[in-house]
């Protein structure tokens, strides 16, 4: 028995399914086989949902990272779903770490599926002096063995040949006598009752099993027998990836090494981009060219003056400040954003920060894991929001969704953002980075000490080091940039007319005077900061980019900034909260952080203006000493009560 065979004596198209651990390439390979791009990261967590394609007649199917079948997690239930429903499974291998890979492959062996083994990263293997032997290993499983480097492209064509001769792998003895039990159940399911999954019992209106223990002791000493029977060494050392990986992770070379990567990160996103090239786009090209273009062609049709001219080309206007805003303005920054974190992911750099800043986590009620969607939230809070179902428990998803909603900018607004910063100067990048990491800790900190339950022990594998392919690098950044100003474009049109309809009909005045309690007397800002904070609501970074044209000093710019930054999320972002965590919490969560957003921004705003008037050229330093004060005092006293 091979492919299923009502698929082929039907002439169906065939459901070929990607199988694997988390991080061992099967988004490559759903790239490569199909043509159509998937975010190809070289950290955990990246697929969290099923991509299906065209796969010549047949139809390819991308699933979230499981080390095994089961309903222990969501990712696991519903990989176990496909498989179940798969003609053909591409079991992707990691042959850097084969030993736990194959208990995967060998799990998929017992439950006659039909597969293939994709043996991914063979180049890896032989930096670090090992080699696998592919031919004992297909002997020993049973099912086609191929070996490939996938982000080169090597041994896929190769894959693609050898799916014909799919076919279930060699069960367990011992398991196929125990499968004898359940007759009327398929193999697939009759194992995982046997298993004790609970779906399928219930679904099958049987009681689950109570083997797992040992079927899974039994599997793991295939493993162990069989990982050490294909493995050989070539002779050579640890090469310098291996070495490089162990000091990232030790604190005594990793913490230097990871303040120097974010100076890096800074010079590169926060000087270079914000300054030199936003300079050029949206100063020479868009402020140069664009906008009195624009304006010279729509006065020889109406009067600017106008309402119609208003909207159009006015201080808002939908073809002068949201074009601008978006082409010269927010596309290179957020493409020099998306640069960076995309050689990160693909350096095998995140997962080593996730080791590196365990016991700062732990601060939060976290582990270093929770470090991906915290990292993840500077490019798609709405998407790190929903990475967050890869934490251990719900305690830490409902801290990591606060904090992540809080103090977390996308990089739509961290582009404006960068751009504020960079033009305020080093001073206030550092005192800003300082409050906004101080919030983080200091609401973590409570939230951790009050929410019931533990911090779950970090557990994470972590990639071999690696040099980022810059096709891989450049394709990322391009997809995540275009997928990110098509979603904006709409919305920033929308944001630009509401505000030309408002300052138009003269609400925008009234609204104004209306909040003028707020911003000019708590905040201490210009009374047009308003209109920021009007479309704050409906997305951040809007009503970021919003002052950026106000007349302010830069203590104001700076107050503004960080109540900006901490105000509440976008729609998106607050759908997503809603149906994550219920409506209920979700309503609490936004309200929460509207709340917390006004108060640090007037403490920050009284604190600064106490400072100003004692010594103006101190100002920054002693509101820096005053925020690291605050943050020691509250988490000493968190940890304190704690153990206590």
């Amino acid at each position: 028995m091979a492919i299923k065979k009502d698929a082929v004596e039907n002439n169906k198209p065939l459901k070929v399914v990607l199988v694997g651990n988390p991080n061992v390439g099967k988004s490559v390979y759903f790239h490569r086989l199909t043509g159509h791009y998937v975010d190809v990261s070289n950290f955990p967590g990246t697929t969290m949902e099923f991509i299906c394609s065209r796969f010549g007649c047949d139809f390819l199917v991308d699933t979230p990272g499981a080390y095994g079948l089961s309903s222990f997690t969501p990712e696991e239930a519903q990989v176990r779903d496909e498989v179940l429903s798969a003609d053909v499974v591409i079991n992707v291998v990691d042959s850097v770490h084969l030993y736990r890979d194959i208990f995967l492959t060998y799990q998929l062996a017992d439950a006659g599926v039909p597969m293939v083994v994709a043996l991914n990263m063979v180049d890896e293997l032989k930096a670090r002096g090992l080699e696998v032997d592919a031919e004992e290993l297909e002997r020993r499983l049973g099912v086609p063995v191929i070996s490939t480097v996938a982000i080169t492209g090597e041994g896929v064509d190769r894959l693609r040949e050898r799916l014909a001769e799919a076919r279930p792998g060699l069960c367990d003895p011992e398991v196929e006598k125990m499968l004898a039990r359940y007759p009327n159940l398929g193999r697939a399911e009759a194992l995982l009752v046997l298993e004790g999954d609970s779906d399928v019992s219930v679904r099958r209106g049987v009681e689950p099993g109570q083997e797992r223990d040992a079927i899974y002791a039994a599997r793991r000493r295939r493993v162990n027998d069989t990982a050490s029977a294909v493995l050989f060494e070539r002779g050579a050392d640890a090469g310098l990836a291996t070495r490089l990986g162990h000091w990232l992770i030790n604190p005594l070379t990793g913490i230097p090494a990871l303040i120097f990567t974010l100076w890096l990160t800074y010079e590169l996103v926060g000087v270079f981009f914000a300054q030199t090239v936003v300079g050029f786009t949206e100063g020479t090209l868009m402020g140069g060219y664009y906008e009195p273009l624009v304006r010279s062609l729509l006065s020889r049709f109406l009067d600017l003056d106008a309402p119609l001219g208003t909207i159009l080309a006015g201080q808002f206007g939908l073809l002068t400040m949201a074009i601008t805003y978006l082409f010269g303005l927010l596309f290179p920054l957020v493409a020099g954003f998306y640069l960076v974190l995309s050689m990160l992911e693909d350096s095998g750099y995140l997962p080593r920060i996730a080791i590196l800043t365990d016991r700062v986590m732990s601060y939060l009620g976290l582990n270093g894991q929770a470090v991906i969607p915290l990292v993840l939230g500077f490019g798609c809070v709405t998407m790190a929001i929903i990475t967050t179902r890869m934490l251990a428990s719900d305690r830490e998803r409902r801290i990591a969704t606060f904090l992540l909603a809080l103090t977390v900018p996308c990089s739509a607004q961290l582009a404006f953002v960068a751009a504020i910063l960079g033009s305020l100067g080093a001073g206030y990048v550092i005192l800003y980075g300082l409050l906004i990491l101080s919030i983080m800790l200091g609401v973590g900190t409570v939230l951790g000490r009050f929410l019931p339950g533990q911090t779950v022990p970090l557990l994470i594998d972590l990639p071999t080091m690696r040099l980022p392919r810059p096709s891989n690098v450049l394709m990322k950044t391009w997809a995540r940039t275009f997928g990110f100003i098509k979603e904006a474009f709409p919305i920033f049109l929308g944001g630009a007319l509401t505000l030309s309809i408002l300052r138009v009909t003269g609400l925008m005045e009234r609204i104004e005077r209306a909040m003028e309690p707020l911003t000019t007397g708590w905040l201490l800002l210009p009374g047009e900061t308003a209109y920021a904070f009007i479309m704050g609501f409906i997305r951040r970074d809007f009503g970021t980019a919003g002052i950026i044209s106000i007349p302010m000093e830069p203590l104001q710019m700076f107050v503004a900034l960080v109540t900006l930054t901490l105000f509440v999320p976008c729609i998106a972002t607050t759908l997503v909260i809603f149906k994550e965590r219920g409506w209920r919490e979700g309503v609490t969560v936004w309200l929460s952080i509207l709340i917390l957003a006004f108060l640090f921004g007037g403490l920050v705003a009284h604190l600064v203006h106490f400072f100003q008037g004692i010594s103006p050229t101190l100002v920054l330093p002693l509101t820096a000493l005053t925020v690291m004060l605050a943050l020691f005092i509250i988490v000493a006293v968190s940890r304190q009560r704690e153990t206590g």
